[in-house]
């Protein structure tokens, strides 16, 4: 009798659960590696104790306990050692697992656009302030601004609320009619996509929301040193936003600016596969340019938790050279036909690169300013005159940011691709 296949799968947002689950009901067997402590992803964030979302549970009670399934929960992926063998670090420790099939389900990061204070503490991405709120972090009666362009900004704010924050204001940057454009999409082909809009909108109907609006600075107030911050580091206490009307100022404790997600193509980089536009490139089955590895979810173009979960489910059934259903290519067409609409609608446009003045700090890991980066012809010559990029994020977040601004293409990704400590990377034979 011939073991049962086994798939590598890295990630454990939609993408990774919908793969796992798949591969496990086809009868293989799984590895899923995540770094995170819990499963479910940016959009499923909490763990099984904390969702609400069925279809994480119903993948859940598949996967948890089942004997052809391995969990590596807190295990980041930093590189690979070979084209077959990825490099791990987990407790510090260093390890490598081989692999056979491997599916990369790495998710996105968010885009963020600089602006006059966006270094300031208490300013996050709108993903990462309702991260730190579901995370357990603090808000009651605290002042928050979401502002910048997406639903996303809509999810924030009511993170935000339900978790006793008093929220000023929503800010978007996309105008009325543009906006109305896109609730004509969503009721001509994604009506259960309306319906959560309008319940969004309903739950939130109290505060206020700005659109053809966008940030002017978010300001510091140096009077709260007492509470512990390091002496001449400020913390946020307002925003200013602008709109046809003129400017407004919301006094706010967290501000969350949020402009997109970009795909994180990093390990499918590394791996020395295909991307293109800044995601990972893959065939109608979900393969990369690699016959041995698949990618689905968001680092295959931002789509939502709909795109990620039909594509994880292709490319498990794919990578076990099994046929998708009757019910996959609709439901995959339809959330792509999803994606398509989101970004016709919220890509940020140049107007935006208005935003960075010419002192604003645009790699904040080494201070590096607008105004230092404008001589420059590409990504290399900048990091070369003025260490953008090479602080401890390594160009993840003004890496994209620079790619807005200045059209940069970031080069190949380096190993490691998330900073591990020397004593993992000294384990490695």
């Amino acid at each position: 009798m011939k073991p049962a296949k086994l798939l590598h799968i890295v990630g454990s947002g939609p993408a990774g659960l919908a793969a796992a689950q798949t591969a496990l009901d086809a009868g293989a067997r799984v590895c899923l590696i995540d770094d995170n402590p819990a499963p479910g992803g940016q959009i499923w964030r909490g763990g099984p104790a904390a969702w609400l979302e069925p279809r994480a549970v119903r993948m859940w009670r598949t996967l948890h306990g089942h004997p052809n399934f391995t969990h590596m929960q807190g295990a980041q992926v930093i590189g690979c050692v070979d084209a077959n063998t990825l490099l791990l670090e987990t407790g510090y420790q260093g390890k490598t697992v081989a692999f056979e099939r491997l599916v990369i389900c790495a998710g996105a990061r968010e885009l963020s656009l600089p602006f006059p204070g966006w270094t300031l503490p208490g300013v996050t991405g709108a993903g990462g302030l309702q991260a730190l709120i579901k995370g357990g972090m603090p808000v009651r009666d605290r002042a928050v601004v979401v502002a910048g362009t997406g639903p996303l900004l809509l999810a924030a704010a009511l993170t935000a609320l339900q978790a006793g924050a008093h929220v000023s204001a929503i800010v978007e940057y996309q105008r009325w009619p543009r906006l109305s454009t896109f609730g004509l999409g969503l009721l001509a082909r994604h009506r259960a996509k309306l319906w959560q809009a309008v319940s969004l909108f309903a739950a939130l109907r109290a505060i206020p929301y700005r659109t053809g609006a966008r940030i002017v600075a978010a300001r510091g107030d140096a009077q709260v040193h007492a509470q512990g911050y390091a002496q001449g580091h400020d913390i946020l206490r307002d925003v200013v936003v602008a709109t046809c009307a003129g400017e407004t100022t919301y006094p706010c404790d967290f501000l969350g600016a949020g402009f997109g997600l970009v795909p994180n193509t990093d390990l499918a980089r590394a791996l020395r596969c295909e991307t293109a536009d800044g995601a990972v490139v893959v065939d109608g089955a979900q393969r990369t340019s690699r016959e041995d590895i698949w990618a689905a979810g968001e680092c295959t173009g931002i789509g939502g938790v709909d795109k990620a979960v039909a594509e994880g489910r292709l490319a498990a059934l794919a990578a076990l050279d099994l046929r998708p259903s009757a019910r996959d290519l609709p439901r995959l067409r339809a959330s792509r036909a999803f994606a398509a609409l989101l970004d016709r609608t919220f890509a940020p446009d140049d107007a935006l690169k208005a935003m960075c003045r010419p002192e604003t700090i645009v790699c904040r890991c080494e201070d590096v300013s607008a105004a230092s980066l404008l001589p420059h012809r590409d990504w290399r010559e900048a990091k070369l005159a003025t260490r953008v990029g090479m602080g401890a994020c390594q160009g993840k977040t003004c890496g994209p940011a620079c790619g807005f601004l200045f059209g940069w293409t970031q080069p190949e990704a380096r190993i490691p691709i998330q900073p591990a400590s020397a004593r993992a990377l000294s384990q490695i034979e």
